[in-house]
């Protein structure tokens, strides 16, 4: 799995090699479907402060489409794990979805017969 990360932030890119790491440990189950991970950081409102950390995950997967998931947070890590969880969450159930269909198609073409 190729772990893309863009953000012009210069505390986002202190995170390149933790936000690569966390891809691949919340993914590690998913791995095979998922050959591109996308994460784009950025600070929604510059040095305000508050909830301004916004992080996005973009999975390209292979047979389910692409999934697209941000997260706003106060901490970078916080955001970054808010947006892997429900990207995970979200893919999981597209592919558990997916794989009834098939089955349910298998199951009523032997039937026919």
């Amino acid at each position: 799995m190729q772990v893309l990360f863009k953000s012009r932030h210069p505390q986002a890119t202190e995170l390149r090699d933790l936000t690569e790491r966390r891809v691949r440990f919340v993914l590690r189950r998913l791995g095979w479907l998922v050959p591109l991970a996308e994460v784009q950081m950025s600070d929604v409102n510059g040095p305000h402060g508050g909830i301004d950390k916004r992080c996005q995950v973009e999975l390209r997967t292979d047979g389910v489409g692409s999934v697209v998931v941000a997260s706003v947070a106060i901490v970078w890590r916080t955001a970054l794990d808010k947006a892997l969880a429900r990207a995970a969450r979200f893919l999981m159930r597209l592919w558990c979805r997916d794989s009834d269909s098939r089955r349910m198609r298998q199951r009523f073409i032997s039937h026919e017969r």
